[in-house]
């Protein structure tokens, strides 16, 4: 018996009923797995998570704002950092109404360590639109999550998932390893279009949450496991290093800030060590995101 698989007419009716899904009848219709493979996937991903699961925090709350703090610092970032900060911000900024009202400074600090921190700044900005314009209750529907700062198309239907427990099809690393390990072994390019139908396909509607912990837990272990079958998508980039990067200046330049300031040009000049004639033009930008403020020839942290 396959999990959660829905009928025809189910289908259909999911397409109107559920934000974000992406069910139509021509999908349905040009479908090529069966129910045995299908049901054998499913079998396979979920006795992988029955025994060797993870035990994450953010796992064990069904509270929107937590899932969509953890989902948003797990953006590219690795689920061992994240462990790091997470419980600790949660606990300084416990609803979105606590976020909404916080220094930015303050928030940069617990984010240290997680890097990119435009999703920091993104953090607050949702957290003042969530409680400006819908009382501080996250919305439930995937196009006004889309909405908020820093959430996309993927992160707004990962939020939908995990905080509302309802079913949408997306793609992110893991996921997208897990299928072209089982489903395109001979193929050297895989597009997401060729992936996202087979997502639609094989999951439990009536466990989604739990089928996307399962599946993305299992595309970890394959990551430890086997060589990155994600090399084989047409999506894969390889990062650029880090060290002497633009992001790396700017990282600098906001933790400088945050221990000490304000500060002058030439005082921020003689604190950083990978400027490299780019620092006028990272102040200038980290101003203009709001990260930082100018004043009399001093900068500072918003």
């Amino acid at each position: 018996m396959i999990r959660g698989r829905p009928s025809f007419d189910t289908l259909f009716m999911n397409a109107s009923d559920n934000q974000g899904t992406t069910h139509s009848i021509k999908q349905v219709a040009t479908m090529h797995l069966t129910f045995e493979q299908v049901s054998a996937f499913q079998a396979t991903i979920y006795r992988y998570y029955s025994q060797s699961g993870r035990d994450l925090p953010w796992r064990k709350t069904e509270n929107p704002y937590h899932i969509l703090v953890s989902e948003i610092m797990l953006q590219q970032t690795q689920v061992e950092r994240v462990m790091q900060k997470y419980g600790q911000f949660i606990s300084v900024f416990p609803d979105f109404q606590s976020l909404a009202r916080a220094a930015l400074k303050d928030v940069l600090r617990i984010w240290q360590g997680l890097g990119y921190n435009r999703r920091a700044l993104a953090l607050v900005h949702t957290a003042h639109d969530i409680v400006a314009e819908y009382g501080g209750i996250l919305p439930r529907e995937i196009e006004l999550l889309k909405k908020l700062p820093g959430i996309g198309k993927t992160t707004a239907a990962s939020i939908y998932v995990f905080a509302f427990d309802k079913p949408a099809v997306f793609i992110e690393t893991n996921i997208r390893r897990v299928f072209i390990h089982h489903f395109f072994t001979g193929k050297e390019t895989v597009s997401d279009r060729e992936i996202l139908p087979l997502v639609e396909e094989t999951m439990d509607i009536t466990n989604p949450r739990l089928w996307y912990h399962a599946l993305m837990d299992y595309g970890a272990m394959l990551k430890k496991t086997i060589q990155n079958p994600n090399r084989k998508s047409s999506h894969y980039r390889k990062q650029p290093p880090f060290e002497g990067s633009e992001r790396q200046v700017r990282g600098e330049v906001l933790r400088i800030l945050l221990r000490d300031s304000p500060l002058s040009f030439s005082e921020i000049k003689k604190k950083t060590r990978n400027a490299s004639g780019r620092l006028k033009k990272v102040l200038d930008t980290l101003a203009q995101e709001g990260f930082i403020e100018e004043r009399s020839g001093t900068y500072t942290i918003s």
